[in-house]
């Protein structure tokens, strides 16, 4: 007798909207999928810390030794191949015709076209023997719709500002000098490239050596200037705030492809990289929370809590769509990953200064744009910011609150980057991640244990942060105004060198 199926739960999928779907994928073309195992018992941000990777990797790999065996089984069974099997990812690559991927997971695969692009998708759920179905998170990679934006906006005026360089940005927010040798930070893009030339220029132009960077391709990815979509810009942008902000600090570029088993897999791969250790790692992509599968959000949220367990600070782009994230349901919508628990969210502002000091600083909400910000429809209101006054969430699964930080996004007061041998004046919540893991990293340098999961201590020290209490991020009527304390538009507020260094010192 077959073994009976039943469906993955969180893999349900619509067709692609939008597009058309052009015919049935060949049975032989070959498709690779990352299975996810779930964990053995579930962590939280209270777990006490591995000691390193290499420790989580051998114990993980004992605890999955009985759910390997019964994917190796699965896969043989059905004429697949193991492409990659990583314990400590808990992660299993399967490759083989798609004619047996879809016998395997009972699903049809279709190709589509439509504005501008081609891709292979399905829809329905997955299904898988109900014995091995109580085994896994996820299947991801036999649909590659794409997945995420990158979180940046080039100014768009016909006068552009003087901007600042990112050290500028570094100094205004009290980080000018730190020395972030022997510090990781971890990069992830699904897209685009860097050159040496650009490198060159502008760390020159900053008055610092450039960085050691290291590209790490992932799924078939890798550095790739001359991305027709501009996410070259992205990666100027990520790696000149990063390097600018933290000196000395070593930068890890993961590029993979813009689906969800190629993000999935980035971040997991950066998580568990034991070669370059990452302390902090940069995200500035990202999509509305409405358009996940559960499936994905739970393998990725389940390597962003591996991340608390290493001491790995994660900081992501809070979206630049106002408080709509873009999505235009009439609804207020929260970007993710920024708006998982275990991420450090950040929003954007917009900054004056004068003579080396900040004279007024306000949500950023202008240039086409502005920050995202709001509260989860999926995620539960954490413990650390029960106190925040987060407002109630449209959803009762949801309510926490996004972003936790701000800093420096708009392009009227944006970063002076240089992309494909350009110069240009550059903003968007992109920009803030990698400003925060650059301070991250500079703190992290004169520790000796790294930061980690830094919520707890934020919410419980306000008076890190400059609080924002001007602006809003209102798309028509819907959105937020920033207030006293934390608001749905800036968190907490952006960094105060001094005030931030004294309360982390002592986390």
């Amino acid at each position: 007798m077959a073994e009976q199926m039943q469906p993955l739960a969180g893999s349900h999928r619509d067709a692609p909207a939008g597009m058309q779907a052009t015919g049935r994928v060949a049975g032989e073309e070959q498709v690779t999928v990352s299975l996810y195992l779930k964990p053995i018992a579930e962590t939280t941000g209270n777990a006490p810390p591995f000691a390193d990777r290499a420790s989580l990797r051998t114990a993980r790999s004992t605890e999955h030794a009985d759910d390997l065996a019964a994917v190796s089984a699965f896969a043989a069974a059905q004429g697949l191949e193991i492409a990659e099997s990583d314990p400590a990812r808990r992660l299993v690559r399967l490759t083989g015709p798609a004619a047996a991927m879809e016998q395997a997971f009972g699903t049809k695969l279709h190709h589509y076209e439509g504005m501008g692009r081609t891709c292979r998708a399905r829809h329905g759920a997955l299904h898988l023997p109900a014995a091995l179905a109580e085994r896994v998170t996820a299947v991801l990679g036999l649909d590659t719709r794409p997945i995420a934006t990158p979180k940046i906006v080039p100014h768009r005026g016909p006068t552009p500002p003087a901007g600042f360089l990112p050290t500028d940005v570094a100094r205004l927010y009290g980080f000018d000098g730190v020395d972030a040798s022997g510090q990781c930070i971890g990069i992830i893009e699904l897209g685009g490239g860097y050159t040496e030339a650009d490198n060159q220029a502008a760390f020159k132009a900053m008055a610092l050596p450039v960085p050691t960077i290291v590209a790490v391709g992932v799924d078939g990815a890798d550095n790739a200037p001359g991305d027709a979509n501009g996410a070259d810009g992205e990666v100027a942008l990520d790696i000149q705030v990063a390097g600018g902000v933290a000196p000395g600090a070593k930068l890890a570029v993961y590029f993979a492809p813009n689906t969800d088993q190629g993000f999935v897999d980035a971040i997991t791969r950066a998580i568990h990289d034991q070669a370059n250790a990452p302390c902090v790692l940069s995200i500035s992509w990202g999509s509305a929370e409405s358009g996940w599968t559960g499936q994905a959000i739970a393998a990725m949220g389940q390597a962003f809590k591996d991340a608390a367990q290493l001491g790995v600070t994660v900081c992501a782009a809070s979206g630049d769509g106002l408080a709509t994230d873009g999505v235009s349901d009439g609804k207020a919508h929260v970007d993710y990953p920024a708006s998982d628990p275990f991420v450090l969210g950040c929003g954007g502002t917009k900054i004056v200064a004068s003579a080396d000091r900040i004279t007024h600083e306000t949500v950023w909400n202008s240039n086409g744009g502005g920050t995202g910000g709001g509260v989860s429809t999926l995620f539960a209101l954490p413990t650390w910011q029960q106190g925040a006054g987060v407002p109630s969430a449209h959803a009762k699964s949801g309510g926490r609150g996004v972003p936790d930080v701000a800093g420096n996004a708009d392009p009227d007061s944006g970063y002076r980057i240089i992309t494909d041998g350009q110069n240009g004046i550059i903003g968007g919540t992109s920009a803030v991640a990698p400003l925060w893991a650059g301070i991250i990293a500079g703190l992290n340098a004169a520790r000796k244990t790294p930061l980690g999961q830094i919520h707890a201590q934020l919410y419980g020290d306000a008076a890190a942060l400059r609080d924002i209490v001007s602006g809003n991020n209102k798309s028509g009527t819907i959105g937020f105004e920033a207030g006293k304390g934390w608001d749905p538009c800036t968190g907490l507020g952006s960094p105060d060198g001094d005030r931030l260094k004294a309360v982390l010192d002592g986390a």
